[in-house]
């Protein structure tokens, strides 16, 4: 992740941004930050930047041409690289620029923002400061315009560095514990539970007994009742949210749970928001794995549940889950490729065994063109290797040789399994799955995956390994 800053302070920017955990990552080659002086690039010889706006007014106002020469030199910095990397065959190439301008009158910033943003792999924030910016250059390069707040600052090296903070402890590999980004507060639309540490005992009070029992499973449940209390208590919005999702997670668990597992982990998860609900049918965006979900609970009402989905051209991502949604997609839609799937679902709540003859671990982006070259289900180089660096595929090896390797996918789901053919029949497909389970498991998930309808040998590998197969097929498509 690359962050380049164009501000009139950018010693203010940097002294803010390289300490601590984000200092540390920076110096890991995790993130790296580039603030980059405005007032480099004015064409007045006493390095004003500023002028009267036209119209009169109070203030003054930062002019187009320093900020647009200070874009076109970062956009140009970041060419170069591009090519460069292209040249030697290392690294994706990203697809376009992000220019943020921190602005009041802007999206409000959240978490889900975020997440969005912490995929691209280079952001460009403005800062401005008197009274604004030309808008005429603001029309030219902004592509974003975000507030963090409904209030007035002198500057927007501030709201940067706040955006900046939340966008990279997302960055694998920047916070020690993985699990702690996704697991606090605004989680699922919930606030944070109450923490505590030693002493037991202070000022008279006393740390909760759940917390002492180590009884995960107590613990687990006491956590989310007060994060659910707390954030009735405290944010009545998110609380209403929250409650609709948990409505249609159990509304769909009694549909159907193996056919709907998906949409429903995809909640669970914080992952999917709901687009358009109710009894007739639902429709659940995913928007980090960039898929729609989309199921029908009353046949009658297929053509107006597929109306729901926005007109979004070609190139997106579908689960349709029921046969009779097919028609009125493809009015819809002109359908690129549609593949049945069945879904495979590990209900039980005991670990899956694992081999220890056989080594599990993470493959990092070295192994891409390997990758490339054995996984037959996408020639999608930036999805495989955005896999690879979030540690989203692991590699089992055989006396130190890699003999295959599986995956979760961005959706959640458990895929991406290829065992190498002089590795079959030796455990190995099934040492990958049960490990996935198991780390999936650990995070509170219920393991899923997608099998091609076709697939006989890995639908017996899946019960085999513990899972049940949905009684139907959904629907993969992509337009």
């Amino acid at each position: 992740m690359n962050f380049y800053v164009m501000t009139l302070f950018p010693e203010m920017v940097e002294q803010g941004m390289k300490t601590s955990i984000l200092g540390r990552a920076i110096e890991k080659g995790l993130l790296s930050l580039e603030a980059v002086n405005i007032r480099d690039y004015t064409e007045n010889k006493h390095k004003k930047v500023d002028d009267y706006p036209y119209g009169g007014g109070a203030g003054m106002l930062m002019q187009a041409q320093p900020v647009f020469d200070c874009y076109r030199a970062v956009t140009e910095k970041i060419e170069s690289r591009r090519k460069d990397r292209k040249e030697s065959g290392t690294g994706r190439i990203p697809a376009g620029m992000r220019v943020i301008y921190l602005t009041p009158q802007g999206e409000k910033f959240s978490q889900q923002t975020a997440r969005q943003l912490a995929e691209e792999e280079n952001l460009i924030f403005l800062c401005g400061h008197y009274e604004g910016i030309d808008e005429r250059v603001l029309e030219e390069i902004v592509t974003d315009y975000i507030s963090v707040g409904d209030y007035v600052l002198t500057g927007g090296e501030l709201p940067a560095m706040v955006m900046m903070d939340a966008i990279a402890r997302l960055v694998p590999g920047v916070l020690h514990n993985e699990i702690s980004a996704d697991f606090e507060t605004f989680h699922n639309d919930l606030l944070e539970y109450p923490q505590y540490s030693r002493p037991e005992i202070w000022h008279g009070k006393r740390v909760p007994e759940e917390l002492l029992s180590g009884d995960h499973k107590k613990i687990a449940a006491w956590r989310l009742e007060q994060s659910e209390q707390r954030t009735e208590q405290r944010r009545p919005d998110l609380y209403a949210k929250y409650s609709r999702k948990q409505h249609y997670i159990q509304y769909m668990m009694k549909k159907g749970k193996m056919h709907y597992m998906d949409i429903v982990e995809s909640l669970r998860r914080g992952k999917g928001e709901i687009v358009e609900a109710s009894e007739d049918g639902i429709l659940v965006r995913d928007e980090s794995a960039g898929v729609y979900m989309i199921a029908v609970f009353d046949a009658s009402k297929a053509a107006e549940v597929a109306g729901w989905i926005p007109r979004q051209g070609q190139g997106w991502q579908f689960a349709v889950h029921q046969e009779c949604l097919l028609e009125p997609f493809g009015r819809l839609f002109s359908i690129r490729e549609c593949l049945p799937v069945y879904q495979a679902v590990y209900t039980r709540k005991n670990a899956a065994a694992v081999p220890k003859n056989i080594k599990l671990e993470p493959l990092g982006t070295g192994y891409l063109e390997e990758v490339m070259s054995h996984y037959r289900m996408t020639d999608d180089r930036m999805y495989l290797e955005e896999r690879l660096q979030s540690g989203n595929i692991y590699g089992a090896f055989m006396d130190g040789t890699l003999a295959g390797f599986a995956g979760i996918h961005q959706e959640g789901s458990i895929g991406m399994l290829e065992v190498y053919e002089e590795y079959r029949r030796q455990g190995v497909g099934g040492a990958l799955e049960a490990f996935l389970i198991n780390l999936q498991l650990s995070m509170g998930y219920t393991p899923y995956g997608m099998i091609e309808e076709d697939n006989e040998v890995s639908l017996n590998l899946q019960e085999k390994l513990g899972l049940c197969i949905s009684r139907d097929c959904l629907y993969w498509i992509v337009t």
